[in-house]
C-alpha cells in the first residue's frame, strides 16, 4: 500500500519564524514605549505632584497650640493659670477594633458613658491621623497602667497638654469665668480664619473675662513639619514656627477684697460690687451662690452640670450683671439730686408726713413704711436719713417723669453700663414713650410715685447701682466700669461716659443726706459705719418681691423665704475724699440697713483701714488655696 510522505519545508518554517519574531518585537517595543511613557509621566510631567504626595506620606504639618494668656488680680495673684494635664488619646486610623479597644481601656482606667459619648462626637470632626482625646486628667497610676499595656492597644497614647486652672475658682467664677471644650455650636459660628486660629486648640472662652477677651488670651497658633514612620510616630522635626502666646491680663479686682465681700455675704444669695470712684475700676465683683469653674475646663460631667442647672439657687446665674431687681429706696439720693436740679424741691422744702400720701382725686392711699409718719417738717436730709417715702412721693407728683428718666440715664440706669463682661442686662427706667410702646398705655401719676422709689417698672442690676453710687460720690463723672487694668502691662485708661454739671450746693445736700443715713441716730444704715474711723455715706433700700394688698401689713413670717423682700444698700467712703463705692444686694434679706449695710462696712474697713498686701501675704494666699483645692 503506497504511503504519503510530507517532506520538511525549511523556507516556510523560516518565514513563519520571522513573522513571529516580528510580532514579538513589535509587542516588546510597544510595551517598552508604554513603560517609557509612563516613566516620563511620573518623573517629568507629574513629578511635583507625586513628590508632594510622597512627602505627605512621610511628612506631616502639625499645628502647635499657643499658650493661653494668664490672668492676675491687681496685686499679682494668679487667678487663671495653665497647668500640665495628661490625656488619653486615640488615633482612629491605627485602631482595628474600636469597641474592643474601648473595652480594654475601660478595664484599665475609669471610663464613664459620658466620656465615650463625647469621644464619639469628637471623632466626627477630627482630621486624618489626629489624636482624639478620650479621657482627660489622668493620674499617675492610670498613666502607668496605660503605659504597661500600650503594646496591646495600637493607636492609644498618653499626651500632655496645658489646660486652664483657676486657683481661686469659686471666688472669681462669675468675673474671670472659664474656658470649655470647643463645641459643635462654636464650630458652626467659626469663620475660616477662626478655624485656622484654633488649630491645635481644644478650648475656648465660654463666660466672663475668658469670653470677653478671648481674642487676646488665645494667641496665635504655630506649626511644625515632622517626619513620621509607618506607624505615625515622629522621627524628627524638619521645620517649626513657634506660636505666639496670648496676652496677659491684670485686673482691677482685688482678691483680698473679693474674699472679704464673699465672706461678708456668707451663704446668702446675692451680689456685691465695689468700684473705684475715680477711675471706674471694679475692685470686687461677687455673685452668690458660686461654682467651681474648673469643672468646665475639660468638659463637665452630666451629673455635675445637672446639679448646677437644676439647683433652685441657680449658681450659674451672674446676679451682678444679669439680675434685674427693683432698686427701692437706694434711688432716693439720685432722685433728690434730680429734684433739686429741676427746681421741684429746695434745701428749704419741708413737708408734713402723716404716714401716708394721697394723690388729688385718687382714693388710693400710699402708705409709708412708718405708719405714724416722720413728722410735720420733713426736709430732704431727714427724708433720706429716715427713708421717708411721703417726701419723695410729694416731689414725684410735681416732677415730670421724662425729666426723672433723663436724670436716671445720666447715672447709667436703664441702659447697659458697658462693662467688659458678656451677657450684661440693661435694667429699666421707664418714660412716657416706653410705657406707650411697651404697654400701649399712657403714663399715670401713680406710676411716677412708684418710679421715684425704685419700684413699679424700675429695674436695675447691682452693677448699675454701684456705677450710680460712684457717679454720685465723684459728683457727676460717670465712668465706664472696667474689669481689666492692664493688657501685657499696658495700662487701660479710664473712659468717661457722661459728665453731669450740677450745683455744688445740691451735691453738698445729697452728701449730707447720705451721711445722715449712716451717722444720724435715726439713720437707716447705721451698721455701715459702726466702729470705723472715717465717715461713710450711704442709702438703704428694700424691694418688694410679691405685692401686698392696700392697707395690709408686711408679715415676714407669713411669707415663704423666697417671697420676702430683697435687702439693698449702696454707699461710698470716705465722705471727704471718696475712694470706693459699693452696692450690696441680698435676695430675700428684707432689711437693707440691717442685712446689707454690714456687708458694705466690711469692704470699707478692708479697703480703707487695712494696709496694702505685701508679696509674702500674696504667696501665702496662693499656697493656702492650692492646698485647699488639692
Amino acid at each position: 500500500m503506497p504511503h504519503d510522505y510530507h517532506l520538511k519545508d525549511p523556507h516556510t518554517e523560516q518565514r513563519l519564524f520571522r513573522n513571529r519574531m516580528l510580532v514579538a518585537l513589535v509587542g516588546v517595543v510597544f510595551l517598552l514605549g508604554v513603560l517609557v511613557a509612563r516613566f516620563y509621566n511620573l518623573q517629568v510631567v507629574n513629578y511635583e505632584d507625586y513628590r508632594t504626595q510622597s512627602d505627605e506620606n512621610r511628612i506631616q504639618v502639625r499645628p502647635v497650640a499657643p499658650t493661653r494668656g494668664l490672668i492676675y488680680d491687681r496685686n499679682g495673684i494668679l487667678l487663671a493659670d495653665n497647668r500640665a494635664s495628661y490625656n488619653l488619646s486615640i488615633v482612629r486610623e491605627r485602631v482595628r477594633d474600636m469597641d474592643a479597644t474601648l473595652e480594654l481601656i475601660g478595664h484599665l482606667v475609669r471610663l464613664d458613658d459620658s466620656d465615650v459619648a463625647k469621644f464619639q462626637k469628637r471623632l466626627k470632626r477630627r482630621r486624618p491621623f489626629e489624636p482624639v482625646p478620650l479621657r482627660f486628667r489622668l493620674n499617675e497610676d492610670e498613666i502607668a497602667r496605660i503605659s504597661v499595656n500600650q503594646f496591646r492597644m495600637p493607636g492609644v497614647s498618653v499626651e500632655a497638654e496645658l489646660v486652664r486652672y483657676y486657683s481661686l475658682g469659686h471666688l472669681f467664677s462669675h468675673s474671670v469665668g472659664y474656658v470649655g471644650r470647643i463645641s459643635d455650636r462654636d464650630l458652626s459660628n467659626f469663620t475660616q480664619d477662626d478655624v485656622r486660629r484654633y488649630r491645635g486648640t481644644r478650648s475656648i472662652g465660654k463666660v466672663g473675662l475668658e469670653r470677653s477677651y478671648e481674642d487676646l488670651l488665645l494667641g496665635e497658633a504655630g506649626y511644625e513639619n515632622v517626619e513620621i514612620d509607618a506607624h505615625s510616630r515622629v522621627l524628627r522635626i524638619l521645620e517649626r514656627q513657634d506660636p505666639k502666646p496670648g496676652a496677659d491680663l491684670t485686673l482691677n479686682l482685688d482678691a483680698r477684697l473679693q474674699q472679704v465681700a464673699s465672706d461678708a455675704l456668707g451663704d446668702r444669695r446675692g451680689a456685691v460690687v465695689a468700684i473705684d470712684v475715680n477711675s471706674g475700676g471694679v475692685l470686687a465683683f461677687v455673685s452668690k451662690p458660686s461654682f467651681d469653674p474648673n469643672l468646665f475646663v475639660t468638659g463637665i460631667s452630666f451629673a455635675d452640670y445637672r446639679a448646677l442647672s437644676d439647683s433652685l439657687d441657680v449658681p450659674l446665674f451672674n446676679r451682678a450683671v444679669q439680675g434685674q431687681y427693683p432698686p427701692g429706696s437706694t434711688l432716693k439720693p439720685l432722685m433728690g439730686l434730680g429734684g433739686l436740679q429741676a427746681g421741684v424741691i429746695t434745701r428749704e422744702t419741708k413737708i408734713k408726713d402723716p404716714g401716708f400720701y394721697k394723690l388729688p382725686n385718687d382714693p388710693r392711699i400710699y402708705r409709708d413704711h412708718i405708719r405714724w409718719g416722720h413728722g410735720d417738717k420733713v426736709d430732704l436730709v431727714q427724708a433720706m436719713a429716715q427713708s421717708c417715702d411721703v417726701y419723695f412721693w410729694d416731689m414725684a407728683h410735681r416732677w415730670d417723669i421724662d425729666e426723672m428718666h433723663s436724670m436716671a440715664s445720666h447715672f447709667g440706669l436703664g441702659t447697659k453700663t458697658g462693662i467688659d463682661l458678656p451677657m450684661e442686662r440693661p435694667g429699666l427706667f421707664p418714660s412716657r414713650d416706653w410705657k406707650r410702646g411697651a404697654r400701649g398705655m399712657p403714663w399715670f401719676p401713680g406710676d411716677s410715685l412708684n418710679a421715684v422709689l425704685g419700684q413699679g417698672f424700675v429695674l436695675a442690676t447691682p452693677l448699675q447701682l454701684a456705677v450710680m453710687t460712684a457717679t454720685i460720690a465723684n459728683r457727676g463723672t460717670h465712668y465706664r466700669p472696667q474689669m481689666v487694668k492692664t493688657i501685657n502691662g499696658v495700662e487701660q485708661p479710664p473712659e468717661i461716659l457722661h459728665n453731669l454739671e450740677a450745683n455744688p450746693l445740691h451735691w453738698d445736700l445729697v452728701f449730707e443726706g447720705m451721711e445722715a443715713v449712716v451717722n444720724h441716730r435715726s439713720g437707716t444704715g447705721k451698721r455701715a459705719g459702726k466702729g470705723l474711723d472715717f465717715r461713710v455715706a450711704g442709702k438703704s433700700g428694700t424691694a418688694q418681691v410679691v405685692g401686698i394688698a392696700q392697707g395690709a401689713r408686711y408679715d415676714s413670717e407669713a411669707l415663704q423665704e423666697r417671697h420676702r423682700d430683697h435687702a439693698l444698700f449702696v454707699a461710698f467712703a470716705p465722705v471727704d475724699n471718696p475712694r470706693i463705692a459699693v452696692s450690696v444686694l441680698v435676695e430675700n434679706g428684707e432689711g437693707g440697713g440691717k442685712v446689707a449695710a454690714p456687708v458694705a462696712r466690711a469692704l470699707f474697713a478692708e479697703w480703707i483701714s487695712s494696709p496694702q498686701e505685701d508679696q509674702e501675704t500674696v504667696d501665702t494666699m496662693n499656697l493656702s488655696e492650692e492646698a485647699g483645692n488639692g
